[in-house]
């Protein structure tokens, strides 16, 4: 059986696309949270570990979050009206 052809090929909505990069952003926000939580709780050179994902975090959340999408899709218009070029005489 063929695959079904579709007539355009839309991006994501701007509404999904928000709503994906807050969870991405809150997620790492959460985990930052962690981090700076066992700061407080944890020995010696160990606590060089949280202390470098709460400082290192917050950079990687807000260019994950301002990233648009890789797979980017194009609008496809069937039937389109194309421009040729005039030729000057």
């Amino acid at each position: 059986m063929a695959k079904q052809q579709s007539i355009t090929s839309l991006p994501r909505s701007p509404q999904d696309d928000r709503r994906s990069r807050m969870v991405q952003y809150s997620v790492a926000m959460g985990i930052r949270t962690v981090c700076i939580i066992a700061c407080l709780f944890t020995p010696g050179w160990w606590l060089l570990l949280p202390a470098i994902g709460a400082i290192v975090l917050p950079y990687i959340a807000v260019v994950l979050a301002n990233a648009k999408g890789a797979t980017t899709s194009v609008v496809l218009r069937p039937g389109a009206i194309e421009r040729l070029p005039v030729d000057d005489r």
